[in-house]
């Protein structure tokens, strides 16, 4: 099987004076997840629409598996599993029978058509619900039928809009654990998300978009550690709830700004090394805060993309 790949380039979409995207290049390659980040308008499911032939790009092009998608849509696209815009699912159906329907349109043969459904129910974890009627489905549970639909065909590509928006923890973390598992088939999965944590957990590389352009595309581990630029983070844990003396914190000598993480966590954000780190710890203590642990979390996706889209709207 050859390695999936996605190739974009060039890739821009006007609309009239407005450029939606400009001049996107990306080069995806292997079984890897690549995450898509960008704040709202920022182009994210413009480039999607383009890569699938939803919508036409104004310049530049899209191959998946070495395949144009302008002039050979469908044989493109023959091995990549699309879901974009959550769509909705005929509440009478089943599961299965939702996706015996998609598995009729994707053209898989009449014998091997329950397998392949009850192979994308099993991906998703949905295997004990096949049966049941979707109208009483969570949003989370319906997303993950929305998955197996783009997994019924088995594709070596997956493009995925925002996955898990809109969801309650619970139904995030579900989806979340299906997406860090869909590579172990040898799969290529492109995913656009708003949720940084997400992309933390699941992603092995990132793009970030702004005003329709490409800021940075590298490996996650490259971004963290080429973006810090001499700020880090520590996470101190309490023996009580701190809420309350945050701003206490955050007014020692060198934080930057305090994240609480729950009543008896913060993120600690600051500029400097142990030093700095040294001095920190020292006006805890000074502030009769019974600090149980202390350690470095290192810079967060968070505070580079906050950075690198404030830098790119300023």
């Amino acid at each position: 099987m050859a390695t999936p790949s996605i190739e974009i380039a060039g890739l821009t979409k006007r609309f009239g004076k407005f450029v939606a995207l400009d001049h996107l290049d990306l080069d995806l390659e292997g079984s890897i997840c690549v995450g898509f980040l960008g704040p709202n308008g920022a182009g994210k499911t413009t480039a999607l629409k383009m890569a699938t032939d939803m919508i036409f790009p104004s310049e530049g092009h899209v191959l998946i598996n070495g395949v144009a998608v302008r002039g050979s849509r469908e044989r493109a696209l023959a091995s990549c599993g699309v879901l974009i815009e959550s769509p909705e699912i005929y509440p009478s159906l089943s599961p299965r029978e939702a996706l015996s329907m998609v598995a009729d349109i994707r053209g898989i043969p009449v014998g091997q058509r329950r397998s392949r459904v009850d192979e994308a129910l099993e991906e998703v974890k949905m295997t004990e619900w096949a049966d049941k009627k979707t109208g009483k489905f969570s949003k989370g549970m319906k997303q993950r039928i929305n998955l197996a639909a783009a997994l019924v065909h088995d594709p070596e590509v997956l493009i995925l809009d925002e996955p898990a928006t809109g969801l309650d923890p619970r139904g995030m973390a579900e989806v979340r654990d299906i997406i860090r598992n869909l590579k172990r088939r040898s799969r290529l999965v492109f995913m656009s998300s708003h949720i940084l944590q997400e992309v933390t957990d699941v992603c092995d590389q990132v793009a970030l978009i702004n005003h329709g352009r490409l800021l940075f595309y590298d490996t996650l581990s490259n971004v963290l550690s080429n973006f810090s630029k001499g700020h880090a983070s520590v996470d101190a844990v309490f023996s009580t709830p701190v809420g309350a003396r945050a701003s206490e914190v955050a007014a020692l000598q060198g934080v930057e700004r305090v994240e609480p993480l729950d009543p008896a966590r913060l993120r600690i954000h600051f500029g400097g090394g142990l030093e700095a780190q040294r001095r920190i710890l020292k006006g805890l203590v000074g502030l009769d805060l019974d600090v149980v642990s202390f350690k470095e979390s290192g810079t967060s996706l968070e505070d580079i993309y906050l950075e690198q889209v404030t830098r790119g709207d300023a």
